[in-house]
């Protein structure tokens, strides 16, 4: 059992920095939340008349190659990155919560069959299996969704699997099982509650790497397709004019940098915190 750390040594290292990444965090989350009224400009209203041009009144940071409002785009590409990473992170924990507990609790055939399963998954570098399933569903954002949820499961099974397997060896659960208490009610009540409090942690470590496999796969062109705005998607269709407007990736490659720095420090702190193991790849 870790042993919990003093509470000034605690407050101690709560720096400005995680208190700025915390904001610029909500502030993301805020700015996908109200697009619609935040956004200067239509982020898909293509206009050739206006294409590449500097900031201005009317596009703060400028237009793309095709005339659309950057600041739109980066703005409406929030919506796209953290609502999908949101989406993969909160599947991908149900699936791998209750295979993992189920796994850890009963043990047995089940275990070995959930085990071998994760096994083999675990096989292969994720971002090739993800390839790899893209390639057979086809691209689309969709389709990446599922390829992101079908391998990341595996990660959280064997991580609440030991979680588990550890406390059902606890006396307080001994003393539940004496006490008549069915399994799903000790699974309920006395391991679930042990067992969620690093979510957290897990959570904000895991967005930032959703974040990135989206972005990636909208990069290689698997993801997002045109015309809808993503992070991803704005740095491949920017990197042909790298070299005369080299701000068509810079800022969307700022954007990704920003979020997933935020959510590694603001996770680090807290695994710290709670004396949670910050490794699951």
């Amino acid at each position: 059992m870790n042993t919990p750390l003093p509470a000034t040594m605690i407050r101690s290292r709560y720096t400005p920095l995680l208190y700025l990444c915390a904001l610029v965090l909500i502030g993301m989350a805020g700015i996908a939340l109200f697009a619609p009224w935040i956004a200067p400009n239509d982020p898909n209203l293509v206009d050739l008349t206006q294409k590449l041009h500097g900031p201005s009144s009317a596009y703060p940071l400028g237009t793309d190659q095709l005339g659309r409002c950057l600041l739109s785009r980066l703005i409406y590409g929030a919506r796209i990155s953290l609502g999908c990473a949101v989406l993969i992170f909160i599947a991908s924990l149900a699936i791998g919560l209750f295979n993992g507990t189920l796994a850890g609790y009963r043990g047995g055939w089940v275990d070995q069959l959930l085990m071998r399963l994760c096994d083999g998954v675990m096989a292969f570098p994720s971002l090739i299996l993800v390839l790899g399933l893209v390639g057979i569903f086809g691209p689309g954002l969709k389709q990446v969704i599922i390829a992101l949820m079908l391998v990341q499961w595996v990660y959280y099974a064997r991580m609440f699997r030991g979680m588990v397997m550890t406390l059902k060896t606890e006396a307080f659960i001994a003393a539940a099982r004496v006490n008549g208490s069915s399994s799903w009610k000790i699974i309920r009540t006395h391991i679930l509650p042990n067992i969620l409090p690093p979510l957290l942690v897990i959570g904000t470590l895991e967005m930032g790497w959703a974040i990135m496999d989206i972005s990636a796969m909208s990069f290689l062109g698997l993801g997002v397709q045109s015309p809808t705005a993503e992070w991803g998607a704005m740095i491949h269709e920017g990197k042909s004019y790298i070299r005369t407007n080299p701000e068509l990736m810079i800022y969307p490659g700022l954007a990704i940098m920003l979020v997933i720095i935020s959510f590694n420090l603001v996770g680090e702190q807290l695994a710290e915190r709670f004396g949670v193991s910050k490794t699951m790849k």
